[in-house]
């Protein structure tokens, strides 16, 4: 029986090209693309103080093109590419239609796919960092600060523990979709950026309301459903896998949000949109190492943890512990994503299901990932142990890596440029910063101010508006 002229192979389709994967692989890459570009855009520009929001915004989407233009010219071969050490791959450009077009290391699809869809999980790794930095770090110093740490940090975690030949890969970490190698790197290095950079303005840290709930709302929904290609698309294939990495994901997400909410309101007295939103976060970064290798009543279980201990350690710990005091980190970035992430990482190497791991995986020595769970019920105790150190080597791998790397970094960049923006910047926002304003017409909430770098209009255009009406707009 012939195949349908559609399905028969090509030069542009050549046999080992799974049409369905590859078209699954760049929906999910865009999937993702979009949690940064405009998801996290939205939700940095809209979280902060007025003053702030075009800085805020600007740090994620810069961070997003720069890390991009690095990936294709050094970072995909330094993370998947050959070995060079033991834990970093060479660095070669990834440019040539021929290296482009072959097959992927992974999957059924060219490399070009493989490049882009890992280039957004790069990059958003950058986008969550800003998160720790907004509201005072020098935008010159982190023009700096994307290309290093992306080169010295997060090319080691991504070739150490997602590339074949990476040493925590051999020994058989489960980091499905980056719970290590994203966000408790993020979380991490921002915490440590933050340190070095310092704090806000007092007045900053003082109030910090956000300028636009709704907006957050719409960036944090963004954020959400994007998830379904991070999670979604991990798994390399549109499989039955891919399909409960997906289901689990938002399952253990709406868990951890009504969690976090139950717990506000009880010893609050009111259910919080911005915690709502945090505990929305910490859901998704708790699932991600685990999406397509747990059970669904385990991502249940997840979702209840991460959404009640990131939140004792943000609201309770937090005004405890004179380091976590000491730090300025106004997206709560350590406990959303260094604390959920290491979390996720040590809840999956209790809940992986060993037949879950093999469907994920498709290697002879599958037998190797074990959650601790199944070992104890299975009679294979010290393989489920076995796994738990694995999980916790890779998680002290990273925060030691993330500490140093983020404090030589920022330690070097220091040298060239400050790494805190000015008293006067610091004072007035994004005017100074940028010579422009996000709300023209209500600034600050006091009066209409013209910025003399970014002026929005002349008195002539409000000709058709009574003198008491203009008055009134200029009232302060």
């Amino acid at each position: 029986m012939e195949l349908p002229s559609n399905l028969l192979p090509d030069e542009a389709s050549p046999e080992w090209m799974n049409k369905g994967d590859n078209a699954w692989q760049l929906t999910a890459a865009t999937l993702v693309g979009l949690q940064s570009i405009p998801g996290l855009v939205i939700l940095y520009g809209s979280m902060v103080k007025k003053k702030w929001a075009i800085n805020s915004a600007f740090m994620a989407f810069y961070a997003f093109a720069m890390v991009l233009v690095c990936w294709v010219g050094w970072g995909f071969r330094m993370s998947f590419g050959d070995k060079l050490v033991f834990f970093l791959g060479k660095p070669a450009v990834a440019l040539d239609e021929k290296f482009l077009l072959g097959r992927a290391f992974l999957g059924y699809f060219p490399t070009a796919t493989m490049v882009f869809f890992q280039s957004v999980f790069a990059a958003i790794t950058l986008v969550l960092i800003a998160g720790a930095l907004l509201g005072r770090m020098n935008f010159r110093a982190w023009i700096l600060f994307v290309p290093l740490w992306f080169t010295f940090s997060y090319t080691i975690a991504a070739f150490s523990i997602w590339c074949p030949e990476g040493w925590l890969a051999k020994l058989g970490v489960i980091d499905l979709a980056g719970g290590f190698v994203i966000h408790l790197s993020a979380g991490v290095a921002g915490f440590t950026a933050a340190f070095w950079v310092g704090p806000r303005a007092q007045k900053d840290r003082d109030s910090f309301p956000p300028n636009n709930i709704i907006l957050m709302l719409a960036g944090a929904g963004l954020l959400w459903m994007g998830w379904s290609g991070f999670n979604g698309g991990a798994t390399f294939a549109a499989s039955t896998v891919s399909a409960l990495a997906v289901l689990n994901t938002h399952v253990c997400t709406a868990t951890s949000l009504l969690t976090w909410l139950l717990l506000d309101s009880f010893f609050f007295g009111k259910p919080s949109v911005l915690g709502a939103i945090q505990g929305m976060i910490t859901g998704l970064v708790c699932i991600t190492p685990a999406a397509g290798v747990v059970q669904c009543w385990a991502a249940i279980l997840m979702g209840i943890i991460s959404g009640s201990v990131p939140w004792y350690t943000m609201m309770v710990l937090h005004k405890k512990v004179k380091l976590l005091k000491l730090v300025d980190d106004p997206m709560a970035i350590f406990h959303t994503h260094a604390i959920a992430g290491g979390l996720g990482g040590i809840l999956t190497g209790f809940f992986a299901v060993p037949k879950l791991c093999r469907l994920f995986y498709m290697v002879p020595d599958w037998e190797k990932y074990l959650g601790l769970a199944y070992g104890l019920q299975n009679g294979r105790t010290s393989a489920g142990f076995k796994q738990m150190g694995i999980q916790l080597a890779a998680m002290l791998f990273v925060i030691v890596l993330n500490i140093v790397t983020t404090s030589i970094i920022c330690w070097f960049i220091g040298l060239i440029v400050p790494l805190r923006l000015s008293d006067e910047e610091l004072e007035i926002g994004d005017d100074t910063v940028h010579g422009e304003q996000a709300f023209a017409l209500w600034h600050d909430g006091e009066r209409f101010v013209t910025s003399k770098h970014n002026k929005v209009y002349d008195t002539d255009d409000f000709s058709h508006v009574g003198s008491e009406s203009i008055g009134e707009v200029q009232m302060v």
